[in-house]
């Protein structure tokens, strides 16, 4: 019997089918994924300890800490590297050094990038302690960056592969400059900043082509203030001159691997194996065991101790908000609730606020400024200043009872600066576009970014820097006990390190978070304490469903019940993937408003 073709309904109705049943099969198949991916992520979270063997040495890593906390568990899990923070590393090696189990630590450079020099600073003084324990420290390298040999160059034993080098050739600064570009482009830069901020050179890689002579002057003091550091450290470890290492760095005669023996940068030239075996053969190296997992270790530790002292991290870009997802950075009102919180609980006896900020955002500067005033209030508040604590970094610190800092820190930059674009040249020659305008007041285009500011426009801008620069001063004069003109002629947006900020008020005293854990203890009458640590980290449920966009409370509560875990989010009716450059347009567009924010990191190169 011949078929008859369905007519044009029925074929709907059927290919309508066939979409509903291949969405729910999707959706099953994603539901099934989703919650296989939050019971592993899960019980990737729960770790448990490591067994520490008789003759352990802990191999330290420095491509493997990263950052000031150890990364959450949910963060973590989409890591291809197992990493662990500057403070939980640091607190591993002063628990190892008392540890039986730990014969001597096992110090790697992979001759990549490292930590900044504040960081490297901080962990050098902790390896170093570890050694005045009488336990060894042995490092080795296929090739030494120039941080990572600042750090090794503390070891019993420095060894270097046959191959290898050692990138050993003095601190250097290179600045690029746009303006140029955006004048071929069209776009005019507005740069509105107080007149006495002449060091205040964030804005101007759009306005000149080349360095102000204030900006010059600011870089070179800081950078030959930390190689100043660095170079006599070296110099103390490896028994030479500080003119000696000069001239190794001048005359690039530690750069090869032979070089490196004969100038005495290095003491052996090997293969990893060799390094192995020199542990087991003369240090009775008997395992290795990655700091991360020690570290671990060491924070599930228990302790029972009732007091404790809260330990609130600041690290990174200053913005307004509180963090979201996988969201990084200082958010002004995580920061202001974590101090309100850790002010009001009863067993927090003194705060230590880590800050490692460029700065960032006037506004969210302000809200955890006088968060920090009203903590200190109530209980002593101490800084520990990590690589960065300038601009809005350094606002946020000045009104603690006390500062304290490495000599490689950056800090100060007590400044403020504003950037307006005028597009208007870009899009008529460049894109043939044309605006026109119908106004009701005076004003009403004159922020536009299609022409100039208006003179009124303008004017309301720089009042609006001066004032806040006045206010900025006015709160550090108040914070450090100085009067108004004294920090004035240390501010205008001037960078200075630790060490020289120590000399003109900015800093109290010099070292790394054990100093400020100390100094806090010791305000606090306290003899043992615990440490507990902010702003609180977010359960996996809850960092997850956040990345689906902007969510009720019991959108939250449903997902953690429905165990919901994907990079996916639902907006406006459609699944979406988070992107790393939706992340990037996101921290782009909440840069706005007065900027008190260092233009540059300093990295150990």
């Amino acid at each position: 019997m011949e078929r008859k073709p369905l007519n044009f309904g029925m074929t709907m109705l059927a290919s309508a089918l066939g979409v509903i049943i291949v969405s729910v099969l999707g959706g099953l198949l994603t539901f099934i994924s989703m919650i296989v991916m939050v019971v592993s992520l899960s019980s990737m979270s729960k770790e448990s300890p490591t067994v520490v063997k008789p003759g352990t040495f802990l191999t330290v890593d420095l491509g493997k800490i990263s950052g000031d906390r150890t990364a959450s568990g949910l963060q973590a899990s989409f890591s291809d590297i197992k990493t662990v923070g500057l403070i939980d590393a640091v607190n591993a090696i002063r628990a190892a050094a008392t540890d039986n189990n730990v014969e001597g630590i096992y110090l790697k450079d992979g001759g990549i990038q490292g930590l900044s020099w504040g960081s490297g600073t901080e962990l050098r003084e902790a390896l170093a302690d570890f050694r005045e324990c009488g336990k060894p420290v042995v490092a080795y390298a296929t090739s030494y960056s120039q941080g990572g040999y600042y750090i090794a160059s503390l070891a019993d034993q420095i060894c270097l592969h046959p191959s290898g080098m050692v990138d050993f050739r003095g601190m250097g600064a290179e600045v690029m400059y746009y303006k140029d570009l955006l004048d071929k482009l069209g776009v005019e830069m507005q740069l509105i900043r107080p007149e006495s901020c002449a060091y205040k050179s964030a804005g101007e890689v759009y306005t000149l082509n080349h360095m102000s002579d204030a900006n010059r002057e600011q870089i070179r003091a800081y950078i030959g203030s930390i190689w100043h550091t660095a170079t006599v450290a070296i110099a103390a470890s490896r028994q030479m001159e500080v003119a000696q290492v000069n001239a190794i760095a001048d005359n690039l005669s530690g750069f090869l691997a032979e070089d490196a023996k004969t100038s005495q940068l290095v003491d052996q030239l090997c293969f990893e194996e060799d390094v192995r075996t020199l542990l087991r053969d003369n240090y009775a190296g008997k395992q290795l065991l990655p700091l991360e997992k020690y570290a671990s270790n060491v924070k599930q530790a228990p302790n029972k101790a009732k007091d404790a002292i809260a330990v609130i991290y600041a690290e990174g870009n200053v913005m307004d908000g509180s963090a979201k997802g996988f969201s990084t950075g200082v958010y002004g009102d995580d920061i202001v609730k974590a101090l309100r919180q850790a002010a009001d609980d009863q067993n927090v006896k003194a705060i230590v606020l880590r800050v490692n900020s460029p700065g960032g955002q006037a506004t969210a500067s302000e809200s955890m400024t006088h968060a920090v005033m009203a903590a200190k209030a109530k209980k002593p508040v101490i800084v520990s200043m990590g690589d960065l604590a300038a601009s809005a970094g350094y606002e946020m610190s000045c009104m603690a009872d006390v500062i304290v800092a490495q000599p490689t820190t950056i800090t100060g930059s007590i400044g403020v600066f504003g950037t307006v674009p005028n597009l208007g040249k870009l899009m008529r020659q460049k894109l043939g576009l044309n605006t026109d305008t119908v106004s009701t007041n005076r004003n009403s285009n004159g922020l536009s970014g299609f022409r100039p500011l208006s003179p009124a426009a303008m004017a309301m801008m720089t009042r609006n820097v001066e004032d806040f620069y006045k206010v900025f001063v006015g709160r550090v004069a108040e914070g450090r006990h100085m009067t108004y003109d004294e920090v004035h002629q240390i501010a205008r947006g001037r960078v200075w390190t630790g060490a020289d900020a120590i000399g003109i008020g900015l800093v109290d005293t010099l070292g790394g978070m054990d100093v400020a854990l100390g100094i806090a203890a010791e305000k606090a009458g306290l003899e043992s304490y615990k440490v507990k640590e902010y702003p609180e980290e977010k359960d996996t449920f809850t960092q997850l469903a956040e990345l689906f966009g902007e969510s009720t409370d019991d959108d939250l509560k449903l997902l953690q019940k429905m165990h919901l875990a994907t990079m996916w989010r639902l907006q406006d009716g459609k699944w979406q993937m988070l992107s790393r450059v939706e992340q990037d347009v996101r921290y782009v567009a909440q840069s706005e408003g007065l900027q008190a924010r260092l233009p540059f990191v300093i990295v150990n190169n």
